[in-house]
C-alpha cells in the first residue's frame, strides 16, 4: 500500500505538470489572439486595397459618363486644345507652392506618407515608428496599417530625404528634415550610438 509521502508527491506532480500546461495554453491564446489582430489589420489594409481598385475602376467609366454629351441649356464651352507631347497644362493643382490638399481629388483620402509626415511635424525630437502607428490610429481610426506597412512607408520617406532616421540603440527614430538639412540616413544626434 502506498503511503502518503509518495502519493502526495504524485499529486505534487500532478499538479505542477497542470500549472505548467495551463501556463503554456495561456501564452498561446496571447499568441493566437496577437495574430488574430495582426490578420484583422491585414483584413482591413486589403479591403482598403480593393477599395481602392475598385474606385480607380469607377474613375474612367466616370470620366466617360461626363464626357457623353449632354443636353443642357447653358453655352457649351470647347475643349481645350491638345498640348504637345511633354507638355503640361497649367492647372490650380500643378502650380508651385499649391499644398498636397489642392492636388487631392475631391473624395480621396490622403496617402498614408503624407498622414506620416504631418504627424512627424508635430514631434520636436525623434519619434518611434510605433508611436506613430498609435498616434494615426488616434488620429484616423479609418486607417489601420500593419506595423510593417508603417515602418515601410517611413522608410520610403526616408530615401525621399524628406524625414531622417536614427539609431539609438536597439531603436529607430525619425524625424522630418528641416529645411536647409542633408538628407542623411541613420545619422544620430551626439552621443545616441
Amino acid at each position: 500500500m502506498p503511503s502518503k509521502s509518495a502519493s502526495a508527491t504524485v499529486r505534487s506532480r500532478y499538479m505542477e505538470q497542470a500549472a505548467t500546461d495551463l501556463e503554456r495554453n495561456r501564452r498561446a491564446q496571447q499568441e493566437l489572439a496577437r495574430r488574430l489582430d495582426a490578420l484583422r489589420e491585414e483584413e482591413t489594409l486589403l479591403r482598403s486595397i480593393l477599395d481602392l481598385a475598385e474606385h480607380a475602376a469607377a474613375v474612367p467609366e466616370q470620366a466617360q459618363e461626363e464626357s457623353a454629351p449632354r443636353p443642357s441649356s447653358a453655352p457649351s464651352r470647347s475643349a481645350p486644345e491638345p498640348l504637345a507631347r511633354g507638355q503640361r497644362r497649367d492647372t490650380a493643382a500643378s502650380r508651385p507652392g499649391r499644398g498636397r490638399e489642392a492636388r487631392q481629388p475631391a473624395g480621396r483620402r490622403p496617402l498614408l506618407r503624407d498622414l506620416l509626415l504631418d504627424l512627424l511635424k508635430g514631434h520636436v525630437e525623434p519619434v518611434p515608428a510605433h508611436e506613430l502607428r498609435e498616434e494615426l490610429l488616434r488620429a484616423h481610426p479609418d486607417r489601420v496599417p500593419t506595423p510593417q506597412v508603417v515602418r515601410n512607408t517611413l522608410e520610403g520617406l526616408v530615401a525621399k530625404g524628406l524625414i531622417r532616421r536614427h539609431k539609438q540603440n536597439r531603436s529607430v527614430l525619425y524625424t522630418v528634415v528641416a529645411a536647409g538639412d542633408d538628407a542623411g540616413t541613420d545619422a544620430a544626434a551626439p552621443g545616441t550610438d
